[in-house]
């Protein structure tokens, strides 16, 4: 019984690890980028932390769909056309938060899904993938 409750509390610091880690590179992307993204900075930020929460909810359920359905063009790309995914995630988080945040154009949300994807392979191998070893130990 330990031991579920041991995963459970693992898989949910994992989840609160990657959501933190989208709402500090929206954060930052934001203040870099000020007239191509926008996050609405009202009631101490919870905006970043919420829309970070969709894009970790769309990132887990609707982008696999989108990815298996790409597979030919990503392959004839060679790749260069798989951020073009986490644009479409942002555009749809855009739709979704009218006025508390906005992603203008493309090149600019095209450079943060490339820092987002960054930012997922770091947080893999530096912070949960050695948490959860120490903790299988």
């Amino acid at each position: 019984m330990k031991e579920s409750k041991k995963k459970k509390q693992l898989k949910l610091l994992e989840k609160s690890i990657y959501i933190v880690g989208y709402a500090l590179i929206l954060v930052i992307m934001s203040m870099l980028f000020k007239n191509t993204i926008q996050i609405d900075n009202s009631f101490l930020g919870i905006w970043g932390l919420l829309i970070s929460f969709v894009i970790y909810i769309l990132n887990k359920t609707i982008k696999p769909v989108i990815i298996k359905l790409t597979i030919p063009i990503t392959a004839l790309t060679l790749g260069i056309s798989y951020p073009f995914i986490n644009v479409f995630i942002l555009k749809i988080v855009d739709i979704l938060f009218y006025n508390h945040f906005s992603v203008k154009g493309i090149f600019y949300p095209f450079l943060v899904a490339i820092l987002i994807s960054i930012m997922n392979i770091i947080m893999d191998e530096v912070i949960i993938k050695p948490a959860i070893r120490r903790e299988n130990i």
